[in-house]
């Protein structure tokens, strides 16, 4: 399910660049747009806390997301979320810094109302313009594929279940006989190795996908030196679907090309503008909080004996342990090389922890991690030191996780893996989850996680 998915971001984004490079200025852009044009319907000036809240919500939602594909109704949902959680964001830092009174009451209401639907028009608009686009036939873009086997057929599949890229898929070639090819390779093959330069020159073949094992290197060396007197595109695809491939791209070394495979997202821009929202939102979060984290510390000190905060060694970014502080829950907590996970009506559990645990306001004190430096608001949820190397031996990729920092809440947690894991099968999914989420991240996803999270702390009662 994941594997699918990551190979159509992995190894076709090449077609969709034009489209990503103005889905990722469109909605900051619409965003920003939307405020400007209704401060002048009401006869606003532009004054310095306007251009502030333009800039504050640029830097917030570049880069946009690519939606040009996603259906319409999912597209709508996505954007409302992200759009909600933003406000979310918005009106926290104009209270804790009490400059809401610096706008116009009816500004902000229509600017909240009416940006969303400037935002999805924009989206519609962008994706009948880009089918429009592709259903030209001097756009369509014929296409083929080298190798019936497995991944031959994955590559094939890819090409055909998206149509909105402009290409079509021919068929296959391939040496080998129909034995030792997949069923539906035999029936669309098309010829020999020996055969796909004609056949691109005949048929004036764009885009060329090679899916040979590397065992077969002398035969790819020769098909390319074949291929390379056309004019079409040359694909290779490495047979990777055995591992998980993470923000996996095409980089160039001094001139040797390399590809990444297993790489953190939070990279450059990236690594600094994840910094710079956990820095924010955590400030502004505990300032709001404060009272409450008070009030829930002098209930942990008055249920039971023992410190209001108890911390526990946690694997943090690749790998290094790092203390987690929480509000203790528990009349003993362990932290040696055997932890015994929490369970529903845990003796060790006190009756003001079980509480806690159950809100997930045992955890605010980690706000305080993440502005350390240690831990990020969204990411995958740190495990006990002693769970990771029992985990680690058991579940593919466990420990590529840890490529970026641990969060407060993440991806598997708003999908319904919050709580015990008390089988293989429950934490391999919650690490598949992870495991999606660096492959797919943005600011928007991670504020489209926070919105979640409010949700489910609210509503679900599976933690405790």
């Amino acid at each position: 399910m994941f594997e699918d998915r990551t190979y159509k971001r992995t190894f076709y984004s090449a077609p969709q660049s034009v489209t990503s490079f103005v889905a990722a200025f469109l909605e900051p852009a619409i965003t920003v747009l939307a405020f400007l044009l209704i401060s002048r319907w009401f006869d606003e000036p532009l004054r310095r806390p306007a251009i502030t809240l333009c800039f504050l919500v640029f830097a917030f939602t570049i880069p946009g997301r690519n939606r040009f594909h996603d259906n319409p109704l999912a597209a709508a949902v996505d954007i409302g979320v992200s759009w909600l959680a933003l406000l979310g964001i918005l009106w926290l830092f104009g209270y804790a810094t009490d400059s809401l009174k610096y706008f116009e009451h009816n500004v902000l209401v229509s600017w909240a109302l009416l940006t969303p639907v400037f935002q999805w028009t924009a989206v519609w608009t962008g994706r009948r313009i880009v089918r429009l686009s592709s259903a030209r036939p001097s756009a369509r873009r014929a296409a083929i594929v080298v190798g019936g086997g497995r991944l031959g057929v994955k590559v094939a599949r890819a090409l055909a279940g998206n149509r909105d890229n402009g290409v079509d898929f021919v068929g296959y070639f391939d040496d080998r006989t129909d034995e030792r090819l997949h069923t539906e390779a035999v029936i669309q093959r098309l010829g020999c190795l020996t055969d796909v330069r004609n056949y691109v020159i005949k048929h004036g073949v764009r885009e060329v996908y090679i899916t040979l094992p590397l065992g077969s290197q002398p035969r790819i060396v020769e098909l390319l030196e074949q291929a390379q007197g056309t004019t079409a595109s040359l694909f290779f695809v490495p047979d990777v679907f055995g591992i998980s491939i993470i923000q996996g791209r095409l980089q160039d070394m001094n001139g040797v090309p390399v590809v990444g495979i297993c790489e953190t997202p939070f990279t450059g821009t990236n690594a600094l503008l994840k910094r710079a929202s956990d820095i924010v939102l955590s400030i502004l979060i505990l300032l709001l909080i404060s009272p409450l984290m008070l009030a829930i510390a002098i209930g942990v000190k008055l249920s039971s004996p023992g410190p209001i905060i108890f911390k526990q060694r946690r694997n943090g970014l690749d790998g290094e342990e790092i203390l987690v502080s929480k509000f203790r829950s528990m009349i003993a907590q362990d932290d040696g090389p055997v932890v015994p996970q929490a369970t529903k009506q845990d003796p060790r559990t006190t009756r003001f922890g079980a509480f806690l645990r159950r809100t997930s306001m045992d955890e605010l004190p980690q706000f305080f991690n993440v502005l350390q430096g240690h831990m990020s608001i969204v990411g995958p949820r740190p495990h006990a030191v002693a769970h990771n190397e029992q985990y680690r031996q058991m579940i593919k990729a466990y420990m590529v996780r840890h490529k970026v920092k641990p969060g407060i809440t993440g991806w598997a947690q708003v999908n319904g893996h919050r709580g015990e894991t008390d089988t293989i099968e429950k934490m391999q999914a919650r690490v598949e989850y992870d495991l999606e989420y660096l492959r797919n991240w943005s600011l928007g996803l991670d504020l489209q996680i926070i919105a979640r999270t409010i949700r489910v702390v609210l509503f679900d009662r599976n933690a405790y």
